[in-house]
């Protein structure tokens, strides 16, 4: 029996041992000072307060900010913003130059008319301008004065449109007008022509003391340059259209009298449409 004895013997020690364990711990628990308990678990309410004042004045902030629209945008009454015209804003144009070369036999027209060419641009278009008499070209030069952002092309375009050989009143209206074009094509771009099969096609276009070529113009409302091989046409897209089939059936070798005709039509059309 000697050892279920030894057994129990050896079990005692072993809970007196943790119970004295646990006393020990009690103890130690129980020395524990107050006040750094209270220290642990107290919470300084003092600190508390401006983190949250700083997250509400944080949020209150980004709604001001989102509520605010951006630097020199201006909302209507329905919170769209409003923006300004083109022409209203303040928009500087910048400082560019152009050269518009000018044919040798066209100097002299140019030279005789300089006095009423130059005006329209720089008093219209509020370009600097000056004819360059060793290089044959005119330069165009915008200015501190100079508003519209398209005025060095529409000048560029005028002055072209007097070295093409149209008549100085028909390239003004170049400057008034936005919808009028130049369209140049030549007669041999058509049917190869060579000769005297190339004058003939240049007569047809004329017509004896340029009335076909006056009833096209005034029948399409548009105006028309023969210079040797080369057409060109002033005038609508639309017009410029009904001018250009009406020189080609021409070049092709119809008769004048069916172009009559046609041009007839063409100008029934357009009194209907104005």
């Amino acid at each position: 029996m000697g050892a279920p004895t030894a057994i129990r013997k050896t079990v005692v020690p072993a809970a007196a041992d943790l119970t004295s364990k646990t006393n020990e711990t009690v103890t130690n628990t129980d020395r524990i000072n107050p006040e750094e308990e209270e220290d642990e678990i107290m919470i300084d309410t003092t600190s508390a307060k401006p983190i949250l004042e700083t997250e509400d004045s944080t949020a209150n902030e980004e709604k001001k900010n989102l509520k605010k629209p951006a630097a020199g945008i201006v909302l209507d009454a329905a919170g769209k913003p409003k923006f300004q015209s083109e022409a209203a804003s303040s928009m500087k144009v910048k400082l560019e130059s152009r050269k518009v070369a000018i044919p040798p036999h066209r100097m002299s027209p140019l030279k005789n008319n300089w006095i009423k060419i130059y005006p329209a641009l720089v008093k219209q278009l509020k370009l600097q301008v000056r004819m360059n008499l060793r290089t044959r070209n005119v330069e165009l030069r915008t200015c501190k004065s100079t508003q519209d952002p398209g005025a060095l092309q529409k000048g560029a375009d005028f002055i072209h449109a007097f070295a093409l050989g149209f008549d100085l009143d028909d390239a003004i209206a170049l400057l008034r007008l936005d919808d009028l074009y130049i369209e140049t094509f030549e007669i041999q771009d058509v049917k190869s022509l060579h000769g005297d099969h190339l004058s003939r096609a240049i007569g047809r276009i004329a017509g004896k003391d340029g009335r076909t070529k006056f009833a096209i113009e005034n029948a399409t409302r548009t105006r028309i340059v023969l210079a040797d091989s080369k057409v060109h046409i002033l005038g609508g897209f639309s017009h410029i259209k009904m001018a250009r089939e009406a020189v080609m059936s021409l070049i092709l070798g119809s008769p004048p009298g069916k172009v009559y005709g046609n041009l007839r039509t063409m100008a029934s059309r357009l009194k209907e449409r104005y």
